[in-house]
């Protein structure tokens, strides 16, 4: 079985990032949400996003070309249509479910039913489909057009030809497909990652250097792209401490457990660049604020 048509359920960062890789790929993509608005949003950043790729000379397609293979849709019929569905909602347990049993008693026999979750086992996201075989993780990283690795897990049904299709359908795509083996929470690169994370926050919460200092570091040290709290600022704070949670609750390992400073900022509506302030500040059009 090819893949021609991805359905995507959820618009955001996540969701509208897988879309524009699919249809740069040459893939048509129908992405679904509840909000109209939020689905209008998805649309203006994933033809901004083309835009800025067609302009650096790195999609050979025009903008309108691309563009054209994308469709919104409010409702789950055209995931009847679609070789693969790809959940990309936030990490919500009962909802990911809820959406699994609604594409999955639309699916064809042959399509693919996969989750983004970045934490969740995907055998616990599974149990909501009558096909946990065609289950499997496909986690991308944010921001998708930009990262180039995706998680390609395999549930405790997942079949084997499930997984060879996802691996295809990743490099398909122009992504390197990182193979995780067995179903764990938090799979393979967040386990890597959160632990630097939450220790970073633990450094702010004790006084004992700044945001700044430390993502300056962590860039010039370290040599990642992105400081650790700008990083978490685009992802969201809400999906950091969601994923979290989902890990601790899933392991009972303390270690998992978010650290103060990002409970009391998720309270407080503090959630990163969505909300205008997080780790930093952001004026109107998502520039930082300078201190």
């Amino acid at each position: 079985m090819d893949i021609w048509k991805v359905f995507i359920a959820g618009s955001g960062l996540m969701g509208s990032g897988i879309a524009q890789v699919c249809a740069q790929s040459g893939l048509r993509v129908f992405i679904y949400d509840i909000d109209p608005e939020a689905l209008k949003k998805a649309l203006k950043n994933v033809e901004w996003s083309v835009g800025k790729f067609v302009e650096k000379g790195e999609l050979k397609e025009a903008k309108s070309v691309i563009m054209g293979r994308i469709k919104t849709v409010s409702d789950f019929s055209e995931a009847a249509t679609s070789e693969l569905m790809i959940e990309a909602v936030f990490e919500d347990l009962v909802l990911k479910r809820e959406i699994f049993e609604k594409m999955d008693a639309l699916a064809k026999p042959e399509a693919l039913i996969a989750s983004n979750t970045s934490s969740i086992p995907i055998t616990e996201i599974a149990v909501a489909s009558k096909k946990p075989e065609r289950v499997l993780g496909l986690h991308f990283f944010s921001p998708v057009p930009m990262m180039r690795a995706v998680e390609v897990i395999s549930g405790h049904s997942t079949s084997k030809e499930t997984i060879v299709k996802g691996k295809q359908f990743v490099i398909r795509i122009g992504k390197e497909p990182i193979m995780v083996n067995r179903d764990v929470a938090g799979f393979v690169i967040n386990r890597v990652n959160f632990p630097s994370s939450m220790e970073a926050m633990r450094l702010v919460e004790e006084g004992i250097a700044t945001v700044e200092d430390i993502d300056k570091g962590v860039k010039l040290g370290l040599g990642r792209r992105m400081g650790i709290f700008e990083t978490s600022d685009m992802v969201g704070l809400d999906v950091t401490y969601g994923a979290l949670m989902a890990m601790y609750q899933e392991t009972g390992d303390p270690r998992w457990f978010p650290p103060m400073i990002l409970r009391r900022k998720v309270k407080s509506g503090e959630l990163g660049r969505k909300t205008g302030k997080g780790w930093y500040e952001y004026d109107k059009d998502g520039g930082r604020k300078t201190r």
